[in-house]
């Protein structure tokens, strides 16, 4: 380990006294993760060494680690390295996930009772999506996904406004985790474009890739950085009743109840 030299010595030094309890390799890794997250396009190897002032050894040994891990990924030319969404996927099954449910489940179950159909709630979870929460449709017809399921990144509404509502750098983490799970090639310009009318347009509505005759309707769940999550109703269209309401009166509920959850 290098020693701290000039300022970063005096500074080392008064830290000392309360920084009894040391872990090194932690220290390494962490300092790497805190590196990497103000880093949207990635870093070298040797733009590491110089900004943590380590060996090239050092740093070898702990990106090798964490790479091995999911919590770091390389670029194609083996030369770059940004962080994954594996941390933010773990986050989500803890505290913010429930601080994300506390008000979700009571709007997603009003939300429920008035439109006479089911939603569900998505975050991404390395390279997919995952259902965090489910409200049945309270009629005995509806669409329903369980709780837990991975749907996919490219081929769903949810999927969709995941990747329209993010950052380029953040959007490219996400394509090379599902590219890396799934094995597909992805985006194409057409689909690029569609991801660009989506944002421009705040939701997604369309037919159903997975079930004929469903229309999912998928608004986004915003935080300062992009889409936290993704609300979905997978609208069926009711030929025994006039009083459901219609699909277009269903997408503006779908977004109303987004948005209250979206925070600034």
């Amino acid at each position: 380990m290098a020693r701290p030299t000039g300022p970063d010595k005096r500074q080392h030094r008064a830290e000392a006294p309360a920084d009894q309890y040391r872990a090194p390799a932690l220290d390494k890794g962490l300092d790497i993760l805190e590196l990497l997250s103000n880093a949207p396009a990635g870093l070298t190897r040797a733009e590491m060494v110089r900004e943590l002032g380590r060996s090239q050894s050092e740093i070898y040994r702990m990106l090798e680690r964490l790479v091995a891990r999911h919590y770091v990924l390389r670029s194609l030319e083996g030369d770059r390295y940004s962080l994954s969404y594996k941390l933010f996927a773990q986050g989500a099954r803890h505290p913010p996930l429930k601080r994300l449910l506390a008000p979700a489940l009571p709007l997603m179950n009003r939300f429920s009772e008035r439109a006479r159909q089911s939603c569900h709630l998505g975050v991404y979870d390395r390279g997919d999506l995952t259902i965090v929460a489910q409200v049945d449709s309270p009629d005995n017809w509806g669409l329903t996904i369980r709780l837990g399921a991975h749907i996919d990144l490219l081929k769903t509404g949810s999927g969709r406004v995941m990747l329209a509502f993010q950052d380029e750098a953040a959007r490219a983490v996400m394509l090379r985790e599902h590219t890396g799970h799934i094995g597909e090639t992805v985006t194409p310009p057409s689909f690029v474009s569609t991801l660009s009318e989506i944002r421009a347009r705040g939701y997604w509505q369309g037919e159903s890739l997975q079930a004929r005759g469903v229309v999912d309707i998928s608004a986004p769940v915003l935080g300062p950085e992009g889409a936290l999550a993704v609300l979905t109703c997978p609208f069926v269209q009711r030929q025994d009743t006039e009083l459901a309401p219609s699909l277009h009166d269903v997408m503006k509920a779908v977004r109303g109840v987004a948005l209250g959850l979206s925070v600034s």
